[in-house]
Protein backbone atom coordinates (compact mmCIF):
# COMPACT_ATOMS: atom_id res chain seq x y z
CA UNK A 1 0.00 0.00 0.00
CA UNK A 2 1.59 3.27 -0.73
CA UNK A 3 2.31 5.40 2.19
CA UNK A 4 -0.05 8.69 2.16
CA UNK A 5 0.33 11.31 4.45
CA UNK A 6 -3.50 12.06 6.18
CA UNK A 7 -5.81 14.01 4.40
CA UNK A 8 -3.38 13.89 1.11
CA UNK A 9 -4.62 11.43 -1.83
CA UNK A 10 -2.26 10.28 -4.34
CA UNK A 11 -3.58 12.27 -7.62
CA UNK A 12 -4.68 10.16 -10.13
CA UNK A 13 -4.52 10.69 -13.98
CA UNK A 14 -7.80 11.79 -15.21
CA UNK A 15 -7.90 9.86 -18.85
CA UNK A 16 -10.36 10.11 -21.73
CA UNK A 17 -12.14 7.77 -23.55
CA UNK A 18 -9.17 7.13 -25.97
CA UNK A 19 -6.92 6.24 -23.23
CA UNK A 20 -4.91 9.85 -23.88
CA UNK A 21 -4.84 12.64 -20.95
CA UNK A 22 -7.44 14.56 -19.92
CA UNK A 23 -5.71 17.98 -21.47
CA UNK A 24 -7.80 20.38 -19.53
CA UNK A 25 -6.76 18.86 -16.45
CA UNK A 26 -2.81 18.10 -17.24
CA UNK A 27 -3.00 22.84 -18.32
CA UNK A 28 -5.02 23.45 -15.03
CA UNK A 29 -1.84 23.05 -12.15
CA UNK A 30 0.03 25.36 -14.86
CA UNK A 31 -3.03 27.81 -14.83
CA UNK A 32 -2.96 27.31 -11.24
CA UNK A 33 0.70 28.23 -10.83
CA UNK A 34 0.60 30.97 -13.23
CA UNK A 35 -2.40 32.96 -11.48
CA UNK A 36 -1.21 32.60 -7.91
CA UNK A 37 2.57 34.00 -9.09
CA UNK A 38 0.72 36.65 -10.84
CA UNK A 39 -1.66 37.62 -7.81
CA UNK A 40 1.58 37.96 -5.58
CA UNK A 41 3.50 40.31 -8.62
CA UNK A 42 2.61 43.20 -6.53
CA UNK A 43 4.39 41.94 -3.56
CA UNK A 44 7.67 42.18 -6.33
CA UNK A 45 6.56 45.25 -7.47
CA UNK A 46 6.29 46.97 -3.72
CA UNK A 47 9.26 44.66 -2.05
CA UNK A 48 11.77 45.24 -5.09
CA UNK A 49 13.98 48.33 -2.89
CA UNK A 50 14.28 46.05 0.01
CA UNK A 51 15.26 43.25 -2.51
CA UNK A 52 17.71 45.79 -3.70
CA UNK A 53 19.28 46.86 -0.95
CA UNK A 54 19.73 42.93 0.20
CA UNK A 55 21.78 42.60 -3.17
CA UNK A 56 23.81 45.71 -2.04
CA UNK A 57 24.52 43.78 0.90
CA UNK A 58 25.54 40.69 -0.65
CA UNK A 59 27.78 42.18 -3.23
CA UNK A 60 29.62 44.71 -0.98
CA UNK A 61 29.14 42.63 2.60
CA UNK A 62 27.71 46.76 4.05
CA UNK A 63 25.32 47.44 6.54
CA UNK A 64 22.04 48.44 5.78
CA UNK A 65 21.93 52.05 6.07
CA UNK A 66 25.13 51.57 4.15
CA UNK A 67 23.50 50.03 1.39
CA UNK A 68 20.35 52.77 1.63
CA UNK A 69 22.60 55.33 1.35
CA UNK A 70 23.82 54.05 -1.50
CA UNK A 71 20.46 54.10 -3.46
CA UNK A 72 19.55 56.77 -2.18
CA UNK A 73 22.60 58.65 -3.88
CA UNK A 74 21.89 56.83 -7.12
CA UNK A 75 18.29 58.45 -6.88
CA UNK A 76 14.84 57.28 -7.09
CA UNK A 77 14.97 57.61 -11.27
CA UNK A 78 17.81 54.22 -10.42
CA UNK A 79 15.67 53.07 -7.80
CA UNK A 80 13.29 50.26 -9.90
CA UNK A 81 16.94 49.55 -12.28
CA UNK A 82 16.63 45.78 -12.82
CA UNK A 83 12.71 45.60 -11.82
CA UNK A 84 11.59 43.83 -15.39
CA UNK A 85 13.07 40.51 -14.84
CA UNK A 86 11.63 39.39 -11.72
CA UNK A 87 8.34 40.74 -12.83
CA UNK A 88 8.41 39.00 -15.93
CA UNK A 89 10.04 36.04 -14.33
CA UNK A 90 7.17 35.60 -11.60
CA UNK A 91 4.60 34.75 -13.62
CA UNK A 92 6.71 32.86 -15.45
CA UNK A 93 8.26 31.00 -12.63
CA UNK A 94 4.82 29.84 -10.79
CA UNK A 95 3.86 28.48 -14.20
CA UNK A 96 6.91 26.35 -14.88
CA UNK A 97 7.21 24.82 -11.16
CA UNK A 98 4.02 24.22 -9.90
CA UNK A 99 2.59 22.65 -13.75
CA UNK A 100 6.22 21.04 -14.00
CA UNK A 101 5.97 19.19 -10.83
CA UNK A 102 2.45 18.39 -11.18
CA UNK A 103 3.32 17.01 -15.08
CA UNK A 104 6.51 15.18 -13.42
CA UNK A 105 4.28 13.44 -10.27
CA UNK A 106 1.66 11.89 -12.93
CA UNK A 107 4.91 10.65 -14.67
CA UNK A 108 6.02 8.77 -11.52
CA UNK A 109 3.02 8.39 -10.11
CA UNK A 110 3.50 4.58 -11.01
CA UNK A 111 6.39 4.11 -8.79
CA UNK A 112 3.91 5.41 -5.88
CA UNK A 113 1.25 2.51 -7.14
CA UNK A 114 4.08 0.01 -7.03
CA UNK A 115 4.56 0.42 -3.65
CA UNK A 116 7.84 1.57 -4.30
CA UNK A 117 7.82 4.71 -3.01
CA UNK A 118 5.77 7.19 -0.46
CA UNK A 119 4.27 10.27 -1.89
CA UNK A 120 6.21 12.77 0.26
CA UNK A 121 9.06 10.90 -1.32
CA UNK A 122 7.55 11.40 -5.11
CA UNK A 123 6.71 14.83 -4.08
CA UNK A 124 10.28 15.50 -3.12
CA UNK A 125 11.62 13.52 -6.76
CA UNK A 126 9.26 16.00 -8.93
CA UNK A 127 10.22 18.80 -7.31
CA UNK A 128 14.11 18.16 -7.73
CA UNK A 129 13.14 17.54 -11.40
CA UNK A 130 11.24 20.59 -11.47
CA UNK A 131 14.39 22.70 -9.78
CA UNK A 132 16.87 21.49 -12.26
CA UNK A 133 14.24 22.83 -15.73
CA UNK A 134 14.42 26.24 -13.24
CA UNK A 135 17.82 26.32 -13.05
CA UNK A 136 18.02 25.82 -17.13
CA UNK A 137 15.10 28.32 -17.99
CA UNK A 138 15.87 31.45 -15.48
CA UNK A 139 19.68 31.15 -14.99
CA UNK A 140 19.61 34.42 -17.58
CA UNK A 141 16.85 36.20 -16.19
CA UNK A 142 19.05 36.30 -12.83
CA UNK A 143 21.85 37.07 -14.97
CA UNK A 144 20.08 40.20 -16.30
CA UNK A 145 18.22 40.88 -13.31
CA UNK A 146 21.86 40.88 -11.17
CA UNK A 147 24.05 42.79 -13.74
CA UNK A 148 21.68 45.82 -13.64
CA UNK A 149 21.18 45.69 -10.27
CA UNK A 150 25.12 46.47 -9.78
CA UNK A 151 25.21 50.32 -9.62
CA UNK A 152 28.91 49.53 -10.93
CA UNK A 153 27.56 48.89 -14.29
CA UNK A 154 25.31 51.84 -14.69
CA UNK A 155 27.76 54.04 -16.94
CA UNK A 156 29.07 51.06 -19.41
CA UNK A 157 25.97 48.93 -19.81
CA UNK A 158 23.52 52.06 -18.90
CA UNK A 159 19.84 50.00 -20.22
CA UNK A 160 18.62 46.34 -20.44
CA UNK A 161 19.50 46.36 -24.43
CA UNK A 162 23.05 47.00 -23.85
CA UNK A 163 23.26 44.74 -21.28
CA UNK A 164 21.67 41.87 -23.66
CA UNK A 165 23.74 42.40 -26.05
CA UNK A 166 27.46 42.64 -24.36
CA UNK A 167 25.88 38.98 -22.52
CA UNK A 168 25.47 37.76 -26.13
CA UNK A 169 29.01 38.92 -27.23
CA UNK A 170 29.90 36.70 -24.43
CA UNK A 171 30.47 32.89 -24.29
CA UNK A 172 27.04 31.09 -22.60
CA UNK A 173 29.07 29.79 -18.79
CA UNK A 174 30.72 33.51 -19.04
CA UNK A 175 27.26 35.47 -20.05
CA UNK A 176 24.40 34.44 -19.68
CA UNK A 177 24.56 30.99 -17.98
CA UNK A 178 27.14 32.61 -15.68
CA UNK A 179 27.04 30.80 -11.70
CA UNK A 180 24.54 27.70 -13.57
CA UNK A 181 26.14 25.05 -10.90
CA UNK A 182 25.60 26.91 -8.12
CA UNK A 183 21.75 28.01 -9.11
CA UNK A 184 21.13 24.39 -10.26
CA UNK A 185 22.36 22.96 -6.44
CA UNK A 186 20.01 25.84 -4.69
CA UNK A 187 17.18 25.30 -6.94
CA UNK A 188 17.20 21.34 -7.39
CA UNK A 189 17.24 20.90 -3.45
CA UNK A 190 14.76 24.12 -2.94
CA UNK A 191 12.12 22.65 -4.65
CA UNK A 192 12.85 19.34 -3.60
CA UNK A 193 12.00 19.94 0.16
CA UNK A 194 9.53 23.02 -0.69
CA UNK A 195 6.99 19.67 -2.80
CA UNK A 196 8.49 17.18 -0.46
CA UNK A 197 6.71 19.12 2.66
CA UNK A 198 3.98 21.52 1.39
CA UNK A 199 1.45 18.37 1.06
CA UNK A 200 2.34 16.65 4.60
CA UNK A 201 2.46 20.32 7.16
CA UNK A 202 -0.23 21.29 5.24
CA UNK A 203 -2.38 18.21 6.53
CA UNK A 204 -0.62 18.40 9.88
CA UNK A 205 -1.94 22.09 10.48
CA UNK A 206 -5.00 20.89 9.52
CA UNK A 207 -5.59 18.51 12.00
CA UNK A 208 -4.62 20.99 14.83
CA UNK A 209 -8.29 22.77 13.38
CA UNK A 210 -6.52 25.50 11.23
CA UNK A 211 -8.76 26.52 8.37
CA UNK A 212 -7.17 25.28 4.96
CA UNK A 213 -5.90 28.78 4.01
CA UNK A 214 -4.14 29.16 7.08
CA UNK A 215 -2.66 25.87 7.07
CA UNK A 216 -1.45 26.10 3.64
CA UNK A 217 -0.06 30.00 4.41
CA UNK A 218 1.54 29.20 7.22
CA UNK A 219 3.51 25.69 5.21
CA UNK A 220 4.25 28.36 2.62
CA UNK A 221 5.97 30.53 5.19
CA UNK A 222 7.73 27.47 7.10
CA UNK A 223 9.10 25.89 4.27
CA UNK A 224 10.43 29.14 2.66
CA UNK A 225 12.48 29.38 5.98
CA UNK A 226 13.54 26.35 6.02
CA UNK A 227 14.91 26.64 2.01
CA UNK A 228 15.80 30.26 2.24
CA UNK A 229 18.17 29.83 6.02
CA UNK A 230 20.84 26.96 4.82
CA UNK A 231 20.72 28.25 1.32
CA UNK A 232 21.56 32.20 1.74
CA UNK A 233 25.22 31.96 1.21
CA UNK A 234 24.52 30.18 -2.18
CA UNK A 235 22.61 33.39 -3.33
CA UNK A 236 24.86 35.37 -2.18
CA UNK A 237 27.57 33.09 -4.19
CA UNK A 238 25.48 33.95 -6.94
CA UNK A 239 24.68 37.37 -6.73
CA UNK A 240 28.89 37.54 -6.68
CA UNK A 241 29.30 35.37 -9.82
CA UNK A 242 26.64 36.98 -11.52
CA UNK A 243 26.96 41.06 -11.24
CA UNK A 244 29.88 41.69 -13.16
CA UNK A 245 30.58 41.40 -16.90
CA UNK A 246 33.71 40.69 -18.18
CA UNK A 247 36.54 40.49 -15.80
CA UNK A 248 38.44 37.59 -14.69
CA UNK A 249 35.65 34.95 -13.75
CA UNK A 250 36.53 31.81 -12.60
CA UNK A 251 34.40 28.87 -11.11
CA UNK A 252 32.25 28.46 -8.69
CA UNK A 253 34.94 27.01 -6.42
CA UNK A 254 37.12 29.79 -6.82
CA UNK A 255 34.37 32.45 -6.63
CA UNK A 256 33.54 31.12 -2.80
CA UNK A 257 37.34 31.09 -2.16
CA UNK A 258 37.15 34.46 -2.94
CA UNK A 259 33.64 35.31 -1.24
CA UNK A 260 34.92 33.28 1.75
CA UNK A 261 38.10 35.48 2.43
CA UNK A 262 36.43 38.48 1.41
CA UNK A 263 33.85 37.86 4.01
CA UNK A 264 36.88 37.52 6.47
CA UNK A 265 35.76 33.79 7.01
CA UNK A 266 33.00 35.16 9.20
CA UNK A 267 29.85 33.01 8.72
CA UNK A 268 27.59 36.20 9.89
CA UNK A 269 29.42 38.64 7.26
CA UNK A 270 27.84 36.20 4.80
CA UNK A 271 24.62 36.03 6.29
CA UNK A 272 24.21 39.75 5.79
CA UNK A 273 20.87 40.93 4.30
CA UNK A 274 19.66 37.68 5.05
CA UNK A 275 17.24 38.30 7.20
CA UNK A 276 15.20 40.77 4.99
CA UNK A 277 15.14 38.12 2.27
CA UNK A 278 13.65 35.54 4.30
CA UNK A 279 11.32 37.21 5.73
CA UNK A 280 10.37 38.53 2.00
CA UNK A 281 10.37 34.92 0.83
CA UNK A 282 8.39 33.60 3.88
CA UNK A 283 5.75 35.62 2.87
CA UNK A 284 5.57 35.74 -0.77
CA UNK A 285 5.72 32.07 -0.78
CA UNK A 286 3.15 31.62 1.97
CA UNK A 287 0.69 34.04 -0.17
CA UNK A 288 1.30 31.65 -3.67
CA UNK A 289 0.95 28.46 -1.47
CA UNK A 290 -2.31 29.88 0.28
CA UNK A 291 -3.72 31.23 -3.20
CA UNK A 292 -2.21 28.04 -5.24
CA UNK A 293 -3.68 25.61 -3.23
CA UNK A 294 -7.15 27.53 -2.73
CA UNK A 295 -7.33 27.54 -6.53
CA UNK A 296 -6.90 23.80 -6.75
CA UNK A 297 -9.49 23.22 -3.93
CA UNK A 298 -12.15 25.07 -5.95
Amino acid sequence: MLLVPAGRKMPRIPVENNGGLDLSTWLRSYMYGGTSSLLTTMTTLVTFPVYKTVFRQQLHSNLVREAVAQLYKEGPRKLYRGVLPPLLVKTLHGTLIFGLQDTLLRQLSPLGEASLVSCTTLQALAGMGTGMVEAVVFTPFERVQNVLQNGGNDNRLPTLRSVLARLRAESLSSGFYRAMLPLLVRNTLGNGVYFGLKDPMRATLGEQGLSPGVASFISGMANAMLISLPLYPLSVLIANMQAEVGGKGGGARQCWAELWEARQRKVRLLYRGGSLVILRSCLTWGITTAIYDRLGRH
